[in-house]
């Protein structure tokens, strides 16, 4: 076990098994595999052409990450979205980084994680990225703040609360206008920690958080619009009844 886990540190190549899980979680991602559609086990080895074991390892770590529900009768059902719980999520990441904001307002010092935040963040226009990985940098940017706070139970929770939005978080990167305002939102709010200004850092935070809440959620309906479009087509090319 031990040298399994020093061969992984060491990047070593993903395993089947971890190959099948990244490709199942893009096309959920993508709208490929649609919230509440239903498939069998059989349907995915079928799909992805390799033998059970990895595909159940892989079903069953997304099921483990809340992408995916089993049933016993009717097997395997894309989590369908709720609008409310993603919303109260949100709730609760405001709540959280805006605690952590006021702890790191508090400190006679910035921490060197927000020192190299604004490195990131507090950019010209010609090195600011436009491309998918940007969702992964302001996930990156949010849980750094939580947890230069100090406090590891809420850095612990706010990480669990991040992974459960991300499937719709990650749809406020799709557009060049959101990831602009990303930048300039980030760049104040840093600028306000720096300043100690607490007041400010959590007005501001909480309007960052807001406004995304909002946008993704006209983009994930949108999208799944989108999605159901083309899959009807597909259907009536196919000939499926």
């Amino acid at each position: 076990m031990a040298a399994m886990h020093t061969r992984r540190r060491a990047g070593a190549s993903p395993t089947l098994s971890e190959r099948i899980y990244a490709q199942l979680k893009q096309m959920i991602f993508d709208f490929e595999l649609l919230p509440g559609d239903l498939f069998s086990e059989a349907d995915i080895v079928a799909r992805v052409g390799a033998s059970r074991t990895p595909v159940r390892e892989a079903l069953q770590r997304l099921r483990r990450e809340g992408y995916l529900e089993v049933h016993l009768r009717s097997g395997w059902q894309v989590r369908p979205l709720d609008f409310r719980t993603l919303e109260q999520l949100y709730d609760v990441r405001i709540v959280l980084e805006c605690a952590a904001l006021e702890r790191l307002c508090a400190m006679a010092e910035p921490p060197p994680a927000i020192v190299a935040l604004c490195g990131v963040w507090d950019v010209p226009l010609a090195r600011r990225r436009g491309d998918e990985a940007l969702s992964e940098e302001d996930r990156a940017f949010h849980t750094s703040l939580v947890a230069a706070a100090g406090n590891d139970e809420m850095a612990r929770i706010h990480r669990d609360v991040s992974e459960r939005i991300h499937i719709v978080r990650r749809l406020d990167f799709t557009q060049a206008a959101r990831i602009s305002a990303t930048y300039d939102e980030h760049a104040a709010i840093l600028e306000a920690i720096v300043r100690r200004r607490a007041d400010l850092a959590k007005r501001l935070m909480s309007d960052h958080i807001a406004v995304s809440r909002d946008e993704v959620r006209k983009i994930t309906l949108h999208m799944l619009h989108e999605a159901r479009e083309r899959h009807a087509r597909e259907e009536k090319a196919w000939g499926t009844p």
